[in-house]
């Protein structure tokens, strides 16, 4: 697996977006993710957007963070906020997701974010399974989803 970054509106990222949205359409009827992302949200020093290629340079994970701080939807300072995490079907259970978090949990802690964030669904027992292995705790929620039941936040320390 190669991981390169790129930006929110390259090609393959807009593919594989589109294909996350889809999935938590199926799962939750809803259209997918309402949260407003902008491209510019995930540009370097205040965030960062990847994605896994395999060796035939074919798109097959995903995810970002982008810089948040204290806000109105319960955000913290220094916050770093996982979006977007997302492994095509066909290649899941091979630990990309692991590998992509980890990187992108170290790029957040070098670019000075203290604690990274997530949301999640109660329908996304995968997620969450990854998530709570890897360190992450319930934590106030936060975002769009804030105050929805089927709403899980997560936050780790960097």
């Amino acid at each position: 697996m190669i991981i390169r970054r790129v930006r929110f509106d390259h090609p393959d990222a807009v593919k594989l977006n589109d294909e996350v949205q889809a999935e938590y359409h199926q799962r939750y009827g809803d259209g997918g993710d309402a949260t407003v992302l902008d491209a510019a949200d995930f540009d370097p020093p205040r965030g960062v957007y990847l994605i896994a290629y395999d060796e035939r340079d074919r798109p097959v994970a995903t995810g970002g963070w982008r810089s948040q701080d204290r806000n109105e939807e319960g955000n913290e300072d220094g916050d770093a906020e996982l979006k977007r995490m997302y492994v095509v079907a066909e290649m899941r259970g091979r630990g990309l997701a692991r590998r992509m978090l980890a990187a992108l949990e170290e790029d957040a802690r070098m670019a000075g974010r203290v604690r990274m964030v997530l949301e999640t669904g109660t329908k996304q027992p995968e997620a969450i399974a990854l998530y709570t292995s890897s360190g992450y705790e319930p934590c106030a929620k936060f975002g769009y989803y804030r105050h929805y039941e089927d709403s899980l936040c997560y936050a780790k320390r960097l």
